[in-house]
This record gives C-alpha cells, sequence and structure tokens, in this order.
C-alpha cells in the first residue's frame, strides 16, 4: 500500500525546495532502492512542467566500480552527466542505502581517488548554484538498513523521517518558512561580524567570518534541514575541538575525532577509532586540510544521533565543521574533492561568543 507521505514529500521537494517551473531541465538522481520516492517525485516534476532527466544508481555497481575500475576507468569523466552538470536548471538527489558497511573493506585512499577525478562535478554544481543558475536538493530516504542503524524499526524511522522534513505536520511548507524566518534573524544579526569563539567542554576554537555570508538553510538545499552555515576565512581557524559523534564516510565510523587548528590549517589529527580513514581524508588534497564550513544546528525534531550526516549535522543544540570543499556562495575559497562533516554537542556548559558578545548559551540562541 502506498504512503501518502512520499507524494507529500515530493511536492516539498519539487515545489519547494527547488521551484520546478515549467521548461527547467531537471536531474533526478535517485537508488534504485529508493523507487517509490524517484517514481513520485518524477510525477511532480512532470506535473510542474519541468523536463526531468533521470539517472538511477545502485550500491553494488558502485562497489564493483570501487574495487575494479583502473586508473584510467577511473579518471574517465560521463560526457552525458558532465552536459548536465554544465547546463541544468535543478539538480535533486534521492539517496537510499541498503547496506550502511557495504564499502567497509574498500581501500580508503580508494574511495579518495574517485571522489577526487569527479570533484570538478561538484564544483560545477557548486558555483553554478551561488551564480543562481542551479537550484539543488538531496534527501536520504528510510530503509530497513538506515533504520537499523539508527536503532529504530522501519515504521519508526519512517516516523522519525517524515517528522524531521516537516511532511508530517499540516502544512510542511509553512513549517519550513516558519524556521526560515527564525534563522534569518540570527543571520541578520551576524552581518558584519568578524570573530566567532566557541568554548565548551568539547571545544576552545575561533575563527574569523569576516567578509563572509551565512546561509539560511530551511529545507531548500537539504531534506531534512535546519542550519546556519558559512565559510570561515581559510586561515584563521585556530584552537582544539573534539567532536562528539561518529563521523562516518563510505559507511565506516570513525570515532572519537579530535582536531587542532593553527593558521587555519589541521596540525594535530587522532581518533579513537578508524584514525588511517581520517589521515587519508586529511591528506586527499591541500584543501582537506581547511575548514569549509561552519554551520549551528536548529533542527530540534531530530533529537538523536542516526548515523547518517544529512540528519546528524542538524540536529539542535550541535554546531558542526566540515574539512574541504566550501560553498562559494558563502565567500569560501577553500577548494578540495572532500566535504566531511564532524558535529560537535554545544548543549552543556558551551557558549558561542561573537566579537566579544555572547550569542549562543548551552544549544540555544540568546540574542
Amino acid at each position: 500500500m502506498s504512503d501518502s507521505r512520499i507524494e507529500k514529500l515530493a511536492d516539498v521537494l519539487v515545489n519547494y525546495s527547488t521551484s520546478v517551473k515549467p521548461g527547467e531541465w531537471v536531474g533526478i538522481l535517485g537508488d534504485v532502492a529508493a523507487l517509490p520516492y524517484v517514481r513520485a517525485v518524477y510525477a511532480a516534476v512532470v506535473k510542474a512542467g519541468g523536463n526531468p532527466s533521470l539517472m538511477l544508481s545502485d550500491e553494488a555497481m558502485a562497489r564493483t566500480f570501487l574495487r575494479d575500475a583502473n586508473d584510467d576507468q577511473i579518471a574517465w569523466l560521463d560526457p552525458m552527466q558532465t552536459l548536465y552538470y554544465d547546463n541544468a536548471d535543478v539538480y535533486i538527489r534521492i539517496g537510499a542505502q541498503t547496506n550502511t558497511r557495504a564499502l567497509t573493506n574498500i581501500d580508503a585512499k580508494r574511495v579518495q581517488q574517485v571522489a577526487a577525478a569527479r570533484r570538478s562535478w561538484l564544483s560545477t554544481r557548486m558555483q553554478r548554484a551561488a551564480e543562481g543558475k542551479m537550484k539543488w536538493v538531496g534527501t536520504l530516504v528510510p530503509t530497513e538498513a538506515v533504520a537499523q542503524d539508527a536503532g529504530m524499526s522501519i515504521e519508526e524511522y519512517e516516523d522519525f523521517y517524515f517528522g524531521a522534513t516537516f511532511v508530517s505536520t499540516g502544512d510542511p511548507v509553512a513549517e519550513w518558512r516558519k524556521l526560515g524566518e527564525m534563522q534569518q534573524k540570527k543571520i541578520d544579526w551576524l552581518k558584519g561580524k568578524r570573530h566567532v569563539r566557541l568554548q565548551g567542554p568539547n571545544i576552545d576554537l575561533e575563527l574569523s567570518i569576516d567578509g563572509r555570508i551565512f546561509i539560511n538553510a530551511s529545507g531548500e538545499r537539504n531534506m531534512p534541514d535546519g542550519e546556519i552555515f558559512t565559510g570561515p576565512v581559510e586561515d584563521s581557524v585556530k584552537g582544539w575541538v573534539r567532536y562528539s559523534y561518529p563521523s562516518i564516510v563510505q559507511g565506516r565510523a570513525v570515532e572519537g575525532i579530535e582536531l587542532r587548528f593553527e593558521q587555519g590549517k589541521i596540525v594535530h589529527a587522532t581518533a579513537a577509532k578508524n584514525e588511517e580513514l581520517l589521515h587519508a581524508q586529511i591528506n586527499t588534497d591541500a584543501g582537506a586540510s581547511y575548514l569549509g564550513e561552519f554551520a549551528i544546528g536548529t533542527n530540534f525534531g531530530i533529537d538523536k544521533f542516526t548515523g547518517q550526516i544529512l540528519f546528524d549535522e542538524k540536529i539542535g543544540g550541535t554546531i558542526h565543521t566540515a574539512i574541504g570543499l566550501g560553498y562559494p556562495d558563502t565567500g569560501s575559497k577553500n577548494v578540495s574533492a572532500v566535504h566531511w562533516d564532524m558535529i560537535c554537542d554545544m548543549r552543556t556548559d558551551s557558549t558561542i561568543h561573537v566579537d566579544g558578545e555572547l550569542f549562543y548559551k548551552d544549544g540555544t540562541f540568546v540574542v
């Protein structure tokens, strides 16, 4: 039996998140395990008058490529996808994981080799989005695998997912706009500010936001959403942070990450588990040693760690930073094949001061 919430979600993705207009070229990039969601989005795009291009992916085939492709095959870029990224109007990504540990035994350096080869696609999408030439949104839909990782049944996880995306409410678009209005007030207050200091049991970090732009993330790029974020001045970050939750890359959890920064660059990095993967990420390229993002999570509908960064980075009362690629529309100049988010809980004995003024305390804005 079909779930009416799927059609409601598709309507939000197509008519709110990306506002598809008649005649626009819309790429629908979906995993085969997400087929009911892909079908609903496809139908919504057609109804909106968009021109859909369907691009399906599959975990098994992706794993085959990572395991068996030679260097020439990895370096080759599909010209059809290059044409799409260079010219399309809309990108809608619908992910679905059926085995969250499927890549556990794939060499981390090989995963990064593939990511580096395809960096131009990501850079093009980010740059065109910054220029207002490409609208995009991504989501990761419920499966038995992600529900299991989150410690839930599939039914419980579906309820969690549709709650986090506000689809369970009577008017999800109104809820996203309400969150956006709240976040915009904080962004307006931050305009013209320069210095950020984060302090708490897990963090003592300073960074500059001088000349940088905060983005109001309220359901128009990620689903679920709920954050304000920017790209810190690249050489400004200094101090120390211990991230509260595991950071997962290609199905492998890196736990107990601690980073120390000097003049923006990571100068010391340790992890309690899978430290070699942490170093593989940091050493991918020059930009992976610097922060491309600083963000504050605001979605209190996401109140527990699930092992999925799309959700976890939005947890109300947390901040996250990402090593590597920065979003050009924030003013970030950091370029990398990596964009890896790490989360720090700020809900206990923690503060954020901006230009010396208390801005945030124990997970709550105070301005």
